[in-house]
């Protein structure tokens, strides 16, 4: 079925504003063959991703088809926008209804055509940015998806795309957009694309990973279709009505052979429940090493034989049912040895398995009830800590997850690192630990935050450490980020040229530096982060009496490795939550950890009587700073002020007490 279609993303979409206007069924007919892929592009985009590629495929193919009016209609944006509407209505309400109506819905969407037997179709398989951005997407509710999709695939601005999503009966189309704008953002930083207010539609679907038009086909069991009969095929009727009629009913538990046929190469206990590591309860109280190697099996099903049976074998061989990531640098293999179970239980409608192999931590969920697909995950865990073994992921739906923390953690709240000056809120937990469900944090394009960052505040036993409580931030991988703060340097004579140790981020400057640095940690989802400190490592006057600024550098460091440090110059008039302005920019450097604790950037400013300077601050070892390029000016210390023209570019250069010099952070 290596049939080509043009591009979804080729052809200019109508405008969404066009006053309704009569459309007669041939033009309409004709409009569908005109912008077939797109339609199709954006049924795909907005369906629930919990179908599966192959269900998806068919379902926006079949969705289009009979999006085609019996007669004439009026609508606005002409033939386009009413296919448009019809697709997105449909495809919006494929996830809604109720769960009786949902499956009701999808099984006897298997019976319309069209319909592919005995092979399975799915889009060609793109590289680690495509992969980026599914996972993105999936995470989004389908409104935000749709939204996404209006945005690049048919070009539509803001305004354009709220009218078409308010048509098509989104009942919060502005929160869709932001969802969307977000996600642009995130995947243009993760990709690398250069775009305005989210990917261009070529960079973003001009893959095979997002063109439905354009698929593969793999054949399903050609040796036993081989020996089907006709006597088979009544059997397999009367089984497909029964299993029609226990959907209706909710009854059943999932069914689906997630794991491949054939037996995984290994030792085969690491495929045996019985030789699951169980750490038993109160081993934390007694150890030295707080990481996950101390956390006992938990979960209402730690004892379910059946469940963890199938999430080792799904482990060890995954078959085509089951969404297999791994945070970037992590190993997919199957286990060596038998792993240590975390947790086993129900979280919303899905079975969760934890794992603990002493370098990753493994989580295998399968739908409850129907046969949606499983997922595995895989993320780093070797050498973590107090703080970064204090919470795994459990389960993420519609923008809401639920974390399982470790049996130290005494206290849980979350607070909004936007509004650092309203108290946490308490987080209810169950008897095993599960966490009630937490907001995941948003963002939109153009640098600014949307209306909250929900973060974790938890507070450790006093058996381990006495009034010790850390902020995680959840940015979409299985384990949450740890973020502390670094305080500015002493004034006071004396004081040592080296920043002190990173310290938790649970105070007032923390809070309020980490305000203004909250949506930076947008371009660090699925990133495999580790821990993020936010380095205020200067505070400068400005002139005029204009106040008192603050330089920060916001170090990223990921579980494989490598970082990213990012340096911001947040003025004395900043709002609260405003974002600080990024003035520097480091990948895969030293720079600003504790091998490289030298850091120094420079920015025009503007005065409040609108005059323009040009200002740089370094951080406490830098002795003199000079300008040249347009401008020659010095000043010693750590810190420089000289009028200059707008635009000037100066090169900067720093020198150090311990006799080299410093050059800034290459500015983004």
């Amino acid at each position: 079925m290596n049939t080509r279609a043009q591009s979804a993303t080729s052809a200019t979409a109508p405008p969404a504003g066009r006053k309704a206007a009569p459309v007669a069924v041939e033009e309409a007919e004709a409009a569908l063959v005109e912008h077939y892929p797109r339609l199709v592009a954006l049924a795909y985009l907005t369906l629930p991703t919990g179908l599966g590629k192959h269900r998806r495929v068919l379902t926006a193919h079949r969705l289009v088809q009979r999006s085609l009016p019996r007669s004439e209609r009026r609508a606005r944006g002409g033939a386009y926008g009413l296919l448009r509407g019809e697709v997105l209505r449909e495809a919006l309400a494929f996830g809604g209804g109720g769960r009786v109506r949902v499956t009701a819905r999808k099984a006897l969407e298997v019976l319309r055509p069209p319909a592919v037997l005995g092979l399975r179709v799915h889009p060609r398989a793109g590289g680690g940015d495509e992969l980026a951005l599914e996972r993105a997407l999936s995470v989004l509710p389908a409104a935000g998806r749709a939204a996404f999709a209006l945005r690049t695939l048919d070009g539509l601005g803001e305004r354009g795309a709220h009218t078409v999503l308010a048509a098509a009966g989104v009942a919060d189309p502005a929160e869709a957009l932001r969802a969307a704008a977000a996600l642009g953002l995130a995947t243009r930083a993760a990709t690398g694309t250069p775009a305005a207010g989210g990917l261009t539609a070529e960079s973003a679907f001009g893959a095979g990973e997002f063109d439905p038009c354009t698929v593969q086909t793999r054949p399903t069991d050609l040796l036993r279709r081989r020996q089907r009969s006709r006597v088979a095929l009544v059997a397999a009727a009367v089984v497909g009505v029964g299993a029609l009629v226990l959907a209706l009913g909710g009854a059943g538990a999932a069914s689906r052979p997630y794991a491949a046929p054939g037996s995984p190469a290994g030792d085969p206990s690491a495929a045996d429940p019985a030789a699951l590591v169980r750490v038993p309860a109160q081993t934390w109280r007694g150890t030295a090493r707080m990481d996950f190697s101390a956390w006992p099996a938990r979960g209402d099903r730690a004892s379910d034989g059946g469940l963890l049976r199938r999430a080792l074998a799904v482990w060890a061989h995954p078959g085509a049912a089951v969404d297999v990531s791994a945070t970037p640098g992590t190993p997919r293999s199957g286990p060596a040895q038998p792993p240590q179970l975390l947790f086993a239980g129900d979280a919303d409608d899905a079975a969760v398995v934890l794992f603990y192999d002493g370098l990753r931590v493994v989580r295998y969920a399968e739908p409850r009830r129907g046969g949606g697909r499983a997922a595995l995950d895989f993320a780093q865990a070797e050498n973590a800590d107090l703080t970064t073994s204090a919470a795994v992921l459990v389960d993420r739906v519609d923008g809401n997850a639920r974390f399982l923390t470790a049996p130290w953690v005494a206290a849980a709240q979350t607070r909004d690192l936007l509004r650092p000056d309203r108290p946490g809120s308490a987080l209810h937990r169950s008897a095993d630990g599960v966490t009630d469900p937490v907001r995941t944090p948003d963002a939109v394009a153009g640098g600014t935050c949307g209306s909250s960052w929900p973060v974790l505040q938890l507070r450790s036993s006093a058996t381990i450490a006495e009034h010790h409580s850390f902020l995680l931030s959840d940015l979409g991988d299985i384990l949450p980020t740890h973020l502390t703060y670094t305080a500015p340097p002493h004034t006071a004579a004396g004081a040592s040229s080296r920043p002190g140790p990173p310290r938790e981020a649970t105070g007032g400057p923390a809070l309020e530096s980490w305000a203004h640095d909250a949506c930076g940690l947008t371009v660090l989802r699925g990133q495999s982060v580790r821990a993020v400190d936010d380095w205020e490592f200067a505070r400068t006057p400005l002139p005029q009496g204009a106040g008192t600024a603050s330089w920060t550098c916001e170090r990223a460091d990921t579980w494989r490795g490598p970082g990213l440090a990012t340096v911001r110059f947040v003025p004395p008039d900043a709002a609260a939550a405003a974002p600080g302005s990024v003035v520097g920019q480091q990948s895969d450097g030293s720079a600003c950890s504790r091998f490289g604790q030298n850091v120094m950037a420079g920015v025009m400013w503007k005065s409040p009587s609108a005059e323009w300077y040009l200002l740089a601050a370094g951080s406490r070892n830098v002795t003199r700073i000079s300008a040249t390029h347009g401008i020659d000016a010095h000043a010693d210390g750590p810190y420089l002020a000289v009028r200059a023209p707008r635009g000037t570019r100066a090169t900067l250069r720093g020198e150090l007490g311990s006799g080299g010099t410093l050059s800034p952070l290459d500015g983004r």
